[in-house]
């Protein structure tokens, strides 16, 4: 069962219904609910033909006969590209702004629909020059820059699966993603700014794809900060030289609606990341509706930000195909919030008169450590509706949200998804919910989720149970890239029929959903989901530890805080001061998978708390890491180990 850790929120009295303001003018309506409860197909069959433009009409809406592999509008023919782009230039919307794009050192760019247009069949060519075709996977490895958008939808326009990859990551993590997806092709830059200064990109997939027998044959380049790279010129390629004197009009691959649109890789149980695949049709059906109806879009007269990195899921769904195909106005901003200046984010929504913020309850919680001060210099009167997405949200940093960022007035969108889901399945529609703060309270019309106990029952109002998804959904992965019995045992094992999404949930006394959190050993840190057997593996390849634990721990600012416990090989320790050796564990790690990554403490110890059949009691080393009372150790082969973690303070380097 999960862990509770989040009981505190769960009885909120606030209630918050749209204004009459909100109400006239919003997409979502309760009609939405009445058609999806009358006609579930029919309905999706609606939100295909409303939000998608097909170059072959379906005649069949879901095909569930191999479940649980989903079909969906499967004899339906279109291009991911040309929705995203082209037909916004055709219905005559090609001024209209597509990106406002903030680079980090303060340089701007005003990117129109008719400017995308040439700049996608630019990289599409470019990319066809190297080799790339239909079928063929790119990697893509870039910072929060327009070219990122660019090479996705370029991917798409060829039928070319993109798998991006979060510049954050390592040059190990990198190259298991490209040799597992067979990539052919790698695009990156340079580097990207971070913080004021360059942060090295190409040097990480110089490395990456430097071993024996790697797939990537050609590595395409920006470059964004003009920094001194290592260049292999039988392999490496400038994207000034490639694309921008390409050929700007290139015809879209018109594909089944099955065809896969991309691989995203995400922290497994296992330590392997899982490559969750996404196909085209049902997939931007999703992320176009729930664009529209969560965050109210209305495309003509409003300006969008989601702050998400491209490299997550999020900025897949709600920077890339959900707003674009929606025809959308948005920003797109290179940085970090405080860099430079922790006014940063409250400036560039001046400046560009954004009206709907999306973003993450991390990011929320350190603008009110900063102060509301902060905010409050700058005009944010346009904003009308603000989304949370990553994690839940707690209660006061809702409030805090509406009241310091929305004016005291802008519905607050606490939406629940995940990678594998690939659009937003549980969020209030702001329009005709009366919001609950702390809660995402109810599925989207269309989605059918619940609340069960171990019984695969429902639960009664009140009590809490797993969070599950009983009918599929169009933007439902269709699998684990190359590996369909993992998709089946991760998913699908629990209770036939339903997709177990790995959190815990509760309902509470109005029977809305509180998500709990995981119930599986993958944390939730800032809204990036990590293993702890794939942090473990990195601390154990270090040659000073021997065995390693790690859990996610509570906290303030992240939601959970990544807590490791390591015993360290005969003499490892000898003569070494722990600080530094703690630091510099931390920093491999860092190397291993991440910054992400790191630890944010580590106790070193002489033996870790397992039963009798070796199994490590992590629940109990939570405990500690959570500063509460240890539990129950009685099935503990040795209850001693627990007395000396639990007096041992842990160093933090």
């Amino acid at each position: 069962m999960a862990e509770q850790t989040l009981s505190h929120l769960l009885h909120e009295d606030r209630r918050f219904p749209p204004s009459e303001q909100v109400r006239a003018h919003a997409n979502g309506t309760a009609e939405l609910y009445e058609q999806a409860d009358a006609d579930f197909e029919g309905f999706w069959a609606a939100r295909a033909r409303e939000y998608v433009a097909w170059d072959t009409d379906f005649t069949q809406v879901l095909d569930w006969s191999d479940a649980p592999f989903a079909r969906w509008f499967a004899d339906g023919r279109l291009n991911a590209s040309y929705n995203c782009v082209d037909r916004h230039v055709e219905a005559g919307n090609g001024d209209r702004v597509a990106i406002h794009f903030v680079g980090e050192p303060g340089d701007t760019r005003d990117i129109t629909y008719a400017d995308l247009q040439t700049k996608v069949a630019q990289c599409a060519n470019a990319l066809a020059d190297l080799g790339v075709g239909t079928g063929d996977v790119v990697m893509i490895y870039l910072p929060m820059i327009p070219e990122a958008a660019i090479a996705m939808l370029a991917c798409a326009r060829l039928g070319a699966p993109h798998s991006v990859v979060f510049g954050g990551f390592s040059a190990d993590a990198l190259r298991s993603r490209i040799n597992d997806a067979h990539a052919k092709v790698v695009v990156t830059a340079d580097a990207g700014y971070r913080r004021g200064k360059p942060s090295a990109l190409k040097s990480a997939v110089d490395e990456a794809v430097s071993v024996e027998g790697s797939p990537i044959s050609k590595v395409l380049v920006v470059n964004r900060c003009d920094t001194n790279v290592a260049w292999d010129d039988a392999r490496d390629v400038w994207w000034h030289d490639a694309v921008d004197g390409a050929a700007g009009e290139r015809a879209p691959e018109i594909v089944d609606a099955e065809h896969p649109l991309f691989i995203l890789y995400t922290s497994g149980t296992t330590g392997k990341p899982k490559g969750i695949l996404h196909t085209t049709g049902g997939y931007l059906t999703q992320a176009a509706y729930t664009n529209a109806v969560v965050h109210d879009l209305h495309p003509e007269s409003d300006v969008y930000w989601c702050t998400a990195d491209i490299g997550w899921v999020t900025g897949h769904s709600y920077v890339v195909y959900g707003p674009m195909a929606n025809g959308a106005t948005q920003v797109m901003y290179e940085g970090t919030p405080d860099s430079p200046h922790q006014g940063r984010w409250w400036e560039i929504c001046q400046q560009y008169g954004v009206t709907i913020l999306y973003t993450a309850p991390t990011a929320i919680r350190t603008f009110m450590k900063w102060g509301a001060q902060i905010p409050a210099t700058y005009d944010l009167s346009a904003i009308r509706l603000l989304g949370s997405v990553g994690e839940p949200i707690n209660p006061e940093a809702w409030m805090w949200y509406r009241e310091h960022i929305g004016g005291g007035h802008a519905p607050v969108v606490d939406t629940w998804w995940q990678t594998e889901t690939g659009g937003i399945m549980i969020s209030p529609l702001p329009g005709i919910t009366s919001l609950c703060p702390g809660s995402a309270q109810t599925a989207i019309p269309g989605i059918v989720a619940d609340v069960v106990d171990d019984m695969a029952e429902p639960v009664d109002n009140g009590q809490s149970g797993y969070l599950v998804i009983t009918k599929p959904w169009p933007a439902m992965l269709r699998g684990i890239w190359g590996d369909p019995q993992r998709y089946k045992d991760t998913y699908w094992a629990r209770w036939e029929h339903l997709y177990f999404a790995g959190d815990g949930a509760k309902k509470d006394e109005d029977g809305n959903i509180w998500v709990l959190g995981r119930v599986d050993d993958v944390m939730n840190v800032s809204g990036h989901r990590l293993s702890t057997s794939e942090i473990e593996s990195a601390l154990v390849s270090h040659p000073a530890v021997a065995e390693a634990a790690v859990v996610g721990a509570s906290d303030e600012m992240t939601g959970q805080a990544v807590a490791a416990f390591v015993i360290l090989r005969a003499g490892a320790g000898d003569g070494r001061d722990e600080a530094s050796l703690i630091t510099e564990l931390k920093a491999h790690v860092g190397k291993e998978i991440g910054a992400i990554a790191k630890p944010k403490s580590i106790m070193i110890v002489s033996e870790l708390p397992k039963t009798r059949s070796g199994k490590i009691m992590r629940r109990l080393l939570r405990d500690v890491a959570e500063n509460r009372e240890v539990g129950d150790v009685t099935t503990l082969a040795d209850s001693s180990v627990m007395d000396f973690i639990k007096n041992h303070i842990p160093a933090k380097a």
